[in-house]
């Protein structure tokens, strides 16, 4: 087996705005705590090879996608299937489009990012070399806590009191799993995988940065002088960091105390980490379309009637949170109608990602996975271990479980018009099962 890591500074120029935490907020970055990164791993198992990639960013759109796949594959000779392009979720990072009033997006930025990202993916490819491959899953706790069915926002001094938990641990990740790579007596890079929301800051935070994730794998790079390491988002649709909306001092705070702890469990996991064999390489790559609530055209324009009153109500103002988020429906109620009169689908195709690097699968969509989907998916897949990851090769909101989805609100009914797209019906289901065939390919 061969691996090599790459990694590129993909950090915005101070200015621009972030996604995260409101709508229309103006949350104008002013300057950069961490550097954002292009990480990127190849692997090389007899004549096949892959790469997956890790962006400290919100998310990433389809098309931009295709785009980096496009680059790394005329540089490498890559088939689009073999390179998984994966983001963080930051909500201190740009938006990189597709989030409607969640921070403008940098249209510079977004012109260069597919290079600088495919360069990270270029470099890995051309650091192959011999290496070996090591893993442990260690505890992982006092990170985060359910937002759904747990207690939310708790109090600052008691979130970061040595051995905090939550209520309901069960319904988070209280391990991570952590992987490094070996060559030559030293480690050359790691990932580790973990899943929660990075939004341990707040509306009022204008620093850039990886939040919690982005932190802690910054530093463990550091303590490894010429090592890159990938930080894999799982299940966070659900789950928040312990610390979310404090005030500005607190938040940068509690973001050191929470990547110390997230730190401290990969540097465990490095330390813990056993011989793994990776014997094969396999991938599989589906477009699939995800069915969405069947909204009229009448609906459509109720609702936008409905919005618009808000807006041009005698004392509207754009201070007000309503006001602003009836402007981020409006906008999307209106392209939503605009598609549905030129008859174009308002179920647009999304993909899922699976790789198999022997006893390892990971399996990537661009949902929002909750906690109770990939805990169904994992009891019904084929490989020793599963890795379902979030914020892969697309960012389409969230996939809420049926509890989550027949209650309503934030995940199921607002997130969609934010990403221009209308509620989904089932889509936990058909998640679960789609990703239960894929992974079964790979076998």
């Amino acid at each position: 087996m061969k691996i090599g890591f790459g990694r590129n500074d993909i950090t915005p120029r101070v200015g621009v705005e972030l996604c995260g935490f409101g709508p229309f907020v103006l949350r104008r970055s002013e300057s950069v705590r961490d550097r954002l990164w292009a990480r990127a791993m190849a692997v090389e198992v007899g004549e096949q090879k892959v790469i997956v990639a890790s962006l400290d960013l919100v998310g990433i759109q389809r098309g931009n996608a295709h785009r980096i796949r496009t680059l790394v594959g005329e540089a490498t000779g890559l088939a689009p299937e073999l390179i998984m392009l994966h983001c963080t979720h930051t909500h201190s990072g740009p938006n990189t489009g597709g989030y409607i009033g969640w921070g403008a997006p940098d249209e510079p930025y977004l012109e260069i990012l597919p290079q600088r990202v495919a360069d990270a993916c270029i470099k890995s490819f051309e650091n192959l070399q011999d290496a070996e491959l090591f893993h442990a899953e260690v505890p992982c706790e006092g990170i985060g806590q359910n937002r759904e069915y747990d207690r939310d926002g708790l109090p600052l001094d008691e979130v970061l009191k040595e051995g905090w938990r939550p209520h309901k641990p069960e319904l988070t990740d209280t391990t991570c799993h952590v992987f490094k790579a070996m060559a030559d007596g030293r480690m050359i890079g790691f990932f580790s995988y973990f899943g929660c929301h990075p939004v341990v800051c707040c509306e009022q935070t204008t620093a850039i940065h990886g939040d919690f994730c982005g932190v802690a794998t910054n530093q463990i790079e550091r303590e490894h002088p010429g090592s890159v390491g990938l930080f894999l988002q799982g299940a966070q649709g659900d789950v928040n960091t312990c610390v979310v909306h404090k005030p500005k001092q607190e938040s940068m705070l509690a973001l050191d105390v929470i990547a110390g702890r997230y730190a401290n469990a990969v540097r465990d996991g490095i330390h813990q980490a056993e011989l793994i064999e990776v014997d094969a390489i396999k991938c599989a790559l589906d477009d699939v379309t995800f069915p969405r609530k069947p909204f009229t055209l009448e609906k459509l324009r109720t609702m936008l009637t409905e919005n618009e009153a808000i807006l041009h109500a005698p004392d509207a103002s754009d201070d007000d949170r309503k006001v602003r988020m009836a402007m981020v429906n409006t906008i999307a109620l209106r392209r939503l109608i605009q598609r549905k009169e030129a008859g174009e689908s308002l179920e647009p195709p999304t993909e899922l990602h699976a790789i198999r690097l022997g006893p390892i699968a990971f399996l990537g969509s661009g949902f929002e996975i909750f906690q109770s989907t990939k805990n169904e998916i994992c009891a019904a897949t084929k490989s020793p271990l599963t890795l379902v990851m979030g914020l892969t090769n697309d960012s389409v909101g969230y996939a809420p479980d049926p509890a989550a989805a027949e209650r309503g609100g934030y995940a199921a009914d607002t997130v969609p018009l934010i990403v221009c797209a209308l509620p989904h019906v089932n889509v936990h289901e058909k998640v679960v099962k789609k990703f239960i065939e894929l992974e079964a390919r790979l076998h």
